[in-house]
């Protein structure tokens, strides 16, 4: 639930662009264990209808050879410490009891949205394409700031035409993608896609 009001703001602005598609794509680049991931999926889900959200695949990346980031992901298992801050509602929503004491698990009707892929952004190579809302939050500022230019215009490659991108408040687009973002609210890091 960090950075919940730019999650937010993106869901609002993603689903109003992909009303009327058969299919909706998101992709949470740099899922790691896919807290953030399902917290994506909890906000989609309390803002869609019941059959624009069975359209909704989430394509949850990360660079793990280990593959430990996959099965977090893919088991949804989370420690109930670690949801302090979701409200109890949306807990009893969309939580279940797990097989490990003092855990839940994410339920199917989120899970299933949800597929994890291995994924190297500096490949520059996209997970996919035609995404209405890619969300890339503490991952850009551990690159070199070109490899954040070229990782972002991969971004502006795998978008819609006029998707969204959504990504930490401390993480400012560079200006030499001035012409490829606009940003659509003044108090979040969301930006849409200019250009085809």
């Amino acid at each position: 639930m960090r950075d919940l009001p730019t999650l937010e703001h993106a869901a609002d602005h993603a689903i109003a662009h992909a009303s009327g598609r058969s299919r909706i794509k998101v992709w949470d680049a740099g899922s790691a264990h896919g807290q953030e991931t399902y917290t994506v999926a909890m906000v989609l889900a309390e803002r869609m209808n019941s059959f624009a959200f069975r359209n909704l695949t989430i394509d949850a990346t990360d660079y793990d050879q280990a593959n430990n980031f996959g099965d977090h992901v893919t088991n949804a298992v989370y420690p109930k410490d670690e949801l302090q801050r979701t409200p109890v509602e949306l807990v009893a929503k969309y939580f279940e009891p797990a097989d490990t004491p003092g855990h839940l698990r994410v339920n199917a009707h989120l899970r299933d949205r949800v597929r994890f892929r291995y994924h190297d952004l500096l490949s520059l190579q996209p997970a996919g394409q035609d995404y209405c809302l890619i969300v890339c939050k503490n991952v850009l500022l551990h690159f070199q700031p070109e490899q954040r230019i070229e990782v972002l215009r991969m971004f502006h490659q795998a978008l819609t035409p006029g998707g969204f991108f959504a990504c930490e408040n401390t993480q400012k687009m560079p200006h030499e993608l001035s012409g490829k973002f606009e940003q659509v609210v003044p108090d979040a890091q969301l930006f849409r896609k200019i250009g085809g």
